[in-house]
């Protein structure tokens, strides 16, 4: 009994081995920070983890989709890391912000300075880009895993719908909806529109307290001008009373 649980309790360790070491479970992958949206820009880290229990991974090479050619590419230094940034000449210019640009990056390589990502470690890649396409629902960023034995792993195969995951799949960046307005300033203008409106009210109500305030001083100093001539004969009054009860 002893034996069989033993031996049960090893298979599904040697199971679990081999799922951890699948690389449909450990492989170059891209993920935005919070949502890359479609005619927007966004930070997207490429995470690398090492596969390998003998070699650390000393490069990683990342080809842009030249399909849809980004503007702007920006990579984040990262420690230990040099970093190259590859730009092309485009067949068709691309108009930015009423710019024509003739040329874009079309690969970013980083390379360990000392000795990269170990076994059981892993590394992310963070860049900046925009625009992103309108056209796409995703974009295919190509890989190049270098390990220090020389060995190098293509993440190049792109991953089909409907289809099962291939054994080297290419980080693919998924793209959401773009905004409402398109550049996210409709919330802005909204909550000016709502400013303006507040502005405009506060306004009108004062006036209308001003004219109120004018009419109740208006009607204070005629007051005050009666009383002042009622006093007055009140006074004359009585003072030609009393001259007559003396004669």
């Amino acid at each position: 009994m002893k034996a069989s649980r033993i031996a049960a309790a090893g298979a599904v360790a040697g199971a679990a081995v081999l799922a951890v070491s699948s690389p449909c479970f450990a492989h170059v992958s891209v993920q935005p920070e919070g949502e890359a949206a479609k005619g927007g820009y966004a930070v997207v880290g490429f995470k690398v983890p090492n596969e390998r229990d003998d070699a650390s991974t000393t490069k990683l090479e990342v080809t842009f989709p030249s399909d849809h050619p980004l503007s702007s590419v920006l990579p984040q230094p990262v420690e230990g890391w040099d970093i190259k940034v590859t730009k092309s000449r485009l067949a068709e210019p691309l108009e930015v912000h009423g710019k024509k640009i003739d040329e874009a990056v079309t690969k970013v390589t980083w390379t360990a300075k000392g000795e990269g990502i170990k076994p059981g470690f892993f590394q992310k890649f963070p860049v900046s880009v925009g625009t992103l396409p309108e056209n796409t629902d995703q974009l295919v960023f190509k890989a190049l895993q270098t390990y220090s034995s020389k060995e190098v792993v293509r993440w190049i195969e792109v991953p089909q719908e409907g289809q099962d995951e291939p054994d080297n799949p290419a980080p693919v960046l998924a793209l959401t909806a773009p905004a409402e307005d398109g550049h996210g300033h409709g919330a802005a203008a909204d909550d000016d529109k709502a400013s303006d409106d507040a502005e405009k009210a506060s306004a009108e109500t004062s006036a209308a307290s001003g004219d109120d305030s004018g009419g109740t001083d208006t009607t204070a100093r005629v007051l005050g001008v009666v009383g002042i001539v009622v006093g007055a004969a009140g006074v004359a009054y009585g003072v030609l009373a009393g001259r007559r009860r003396t004669a």
